[in-house]
């Protein structure tokens, strides 16, 4: 007997102490999962019988120990039949593991076996192994028993000597040589001294046939089949269920005249002869005719009668014929009158009837004529028979009657015939504003939204930003609102004019919000604001009058030499001016703008003819050349002009230095430096 089966036994004896007042025995529990292993069921999720922690594991090891002897019989079968175990190498799951050692267990044995070797091995494997190993290898031994054959005739003392040590041994059934050893269907345990019981269902040494299950007892078995085949079927190698055909086998008890038929699980005796349509055959085989007039429902229709004929019957009609409107009784003796209006469903359907002798009348309903020849109610078409005189509009003819409608944007007046103008207004079909019209309606929208092209109903919100003069619009940037816009202006500098849209520059000079010391000046730009302080240099000192020349303020130095300083005196420079202008960066730049005048002294008519000539020139800070200087004549005198020639995208700072030099017969005499602080705002604004 398996291991697995000992302990589980041992441990049922213990758990029967444990648990007495369960109603269901142990035995119960493990016999359901025993059952329950044989369909190869899941052990570890077996429906309770009980609600007994013992029963539970009785249900599962004795599961468990039905599947295990299933796998580990594979593995031996296997390794018997085909001498390797190479199918297994393929999977990973437990069964197959186990499958597997089993399987190479058995080729160990089978290999001691062959090798002249002992059946019991002196290798440390598992216990389990060891039995399986000892069973293939007795299994193939020419002494199947285990026992050792004998040499020769042993003395009387040798004799002696084994009975001692048959007694000393204690073996539990049989000792040979002073060695334990079992009856056939039993070997010895680890102890060498106890017998247990061989499960050769487990190790797959019995001989149970296709279609049997093997069943372990104690020293033996017992092969009972699985599948049992009722009367009429075999059970085949397959272990299939197969028809047994008796007619074939001549296992049939069907008489000399008749002949066997096979059905599936049995068999027929048919007559060997066949009757045709018209015939019964009896239980002798006879044909007989069916007398079909004799039926209860009669196979001729009414007004006919019946005539048997072997294997078969005619019907005659009677001879009486009646005319429209009559039909023959009954028996078809004469004819009666046809009640075309009896019953529901009568020859005027549905309209007034009246019966005559012999024909009908109709007496049809409001808006149907009797139509004479084909004695029928018929529907009068009034829209076709009174074209225009109904309906104001449409008129449609419907069964009996007719009925009236309007066209797109009317309505059917309470008389049925008339239209009036529907006000489809009242159901707002636009999205903002409704003018009903005769016959239709015009949707049109509030101000800043236009209509949809795509339907003529929706109001679309119109971006007046993105429209052709929507960069107009704002002077610096448009956002586009439901139905309209708003401007808006740089963050820090500008402050949006009354209009709303343009952005005015805010001076925080004159508004003190400034952060300019005192001894600086504060000059607004656009969009913001610079402190100057403009020191003169050394030799220098500045001039009381200080005038206001166009948008910007002059400071000026003027020379100022020390006493006996030569170099001083030599300075052709007398002055030096400093200027701050603010200008846009201009958005269309087509001529020179025209941003600084220099206005000189001198008039333009000299009293004598050595009076030095002006020459204009820009010394530095002309950045990208966007700048040059002319000189032009002013109401009689010489004004210097400075202009900006090409566009600058500020924010952009420069420092142009002037010059205006008065040169005499060719040699510059002295000269007035103006530096002009350039203040270019990256907006145009």
């Amino acid at each position: 007997m398996d291991l697995s089966v000992v302990v589980l036994l041992s441990l049922c004896g213990f758990l029967r102490g444990q648990e007495t007042a369960d109603p269901i025995s142990l035995d119960d529990c493990c016999k359901d999962g025993k059952e329950r292993g044989q369909e190869s069921q899941d052990c570890t999720g077996l429906p309770l019988i009980s609600e007994s922690t013992t029963c539970r594991i009785a249900q599962e090891q004795c599961c468990t120990a039905v599947l295990e002897d299933s796998v580990c019989t594979k593995g031996i079968n296997m390794a018997k039949d085909q001498g390797s175990c190479d199918a297994f190498l393929t999977s990973s799951t437990c069964e197959t593991k186990t499958t597997k050692t089993c399987c190479e267990c058995c080729l160990l044995g089978r290999a001691a076996q062959e090798r002249g070797l002992s059946c019991d091995l002196t290798l440390a494997v598992w216990y389990q192994c060891g039995l399986v190993s000892r069973a293939c290898c007795v299994d193939r031994s020419p002494n199947s028993d285990g026992k050792p054959a004998p040499e020769g005739q042993p003395s009387q003392d040798d004799t002696l000597k084994t009975d001692e040590q048959c007694k000393a041994a204690g073996c539990s059934q049989s000792c040979l040589n002073g060695s334990c050893s079992c009856l056939e269907g039993y070997k010895l345990k680890a102890d060498a001294k106890t017998c247990e019981d061989v499960n050769e269902c487990l190790l797959g040494s019995h001989h149970c046939h296709g279609g049997e299950r093997c069943i372990n007892t104690l020293g033996s078995y017992r092969c009972q089949r699985v599948i049992s085949c009722g009367t009429g079927y075999e059970l085949t190698d397959s272990n299939k269920c197969e028809d047994i055909d008796e007619c074939e086998t001549g296992t049939h008890n069907c008489a000399a005249e008749l002949e066997c038929q096979n059905t599936v699980g049995s068999f027929r005796c048919r007559p060997r002869m066949q009757c045709g349509v018209g015939f019964i055959q009896d239980a002798l085989g006879s044909c007989i005719d069916i007398n079909e007039c004799l039926s209860v429902t009669g196979p001729c229709p009414a007004g006919h009668m019946c005539f048997n004929t072997v294997g078969s019957y005619t019907c005659q009609r009677h001879s009486v014929t009646c005319g429209r409107g009559y039909h023959l009784n009954t028996d078809g003796s004469r004819c009666v009158d046809i009640d075309e209006c009896a019953g529901p469903d009568n020859s005027c359907d549905g309209h007034g009837c009246i019966n005559l002798v012999g024909s009908y009348r109709c007496e049809c309903r409001a808006g149907f004529i009797f139509n004479s020849i084909s004695r029928s109610c018929e529907d009068i078409n009034e829209c076709r028979n009174y074209p225009g005189r109904l309906c104001a509009h449409k008129c449609e003819n419907i069964l009996g009657s007719y009925k009236c409608s309007c066209t797109t944007g009317f309505k059917l007046a309470s008389d049925g015939r008339n239209c009036d103008d529907l006000n489809e207004c009242e159901s707002s079909p636009c999205s903002q504003e409704c003018a009903n019209v005769y016959g239709s309606y015009q949707c049109y929208c509030r101000r800043g939204y236009q209509l949809s092209d795509a339907d003529g109903i929706t109001c679309e919100d119109i971006d007046e930003c993105a429209l052709p003069t929507g960069g107009h619009i704002c002077s610096y940037r448009c956002h586009n609102t439901p139905g309209s816009f708003h401007c808006s202006c740089p963050a820090s500098g500008y402050t949006l004019g009354p209009n709303g849209r343009s952005c005015q520059d805010t001076d925080e000079c004159v508004t003190g919000t400034h952060s300019c010391s005192e001894s600086e000046s504060c000059f607004n730009i656009q969009g913001g604001y610079k402190c100057l302080n403009f020191d003169c240099p050394p030799n220098y000192r500045r001039s009381g009058d200080t005038p206001r020349v166009d948008r910007a303020d002059i400071s000026r130095c003027v020379k100022s030499c020390q006493p006996n300083d030569i170099s001083c005196v030599l300075n052709p420079i007398l002055s030096v001016s400093h200027t701050a202008i603010s200008l846009p960066t201009f958005r269309e730049f087509s001529k020179p703008e025209e941003i600084v005048f220099l206005r000189s002294p001198t008039p333009s008519h000299l009293p004598h003819a050595d009076s030095p000539e002006i020459v204009y020139d820009i010394l530095e800070g002309n950045v990208q050349s966007a700048f040059d200087i002319v000189k032009r004549l002013d109401h009689g005198m010489i004004v210097g002009v400075v202009r900006q020639v090409k566009p600058l995208v500020g924010p952009v700072s420069a420092v142009l230095k002037l010059a205006m030099n008065y040169v005499t017969n060719g040699v510059v005499s002295h000269r007035n430096i103006i530096n002009v602080h350039i203040y270019v705002s990256e907006f145009w604004f």
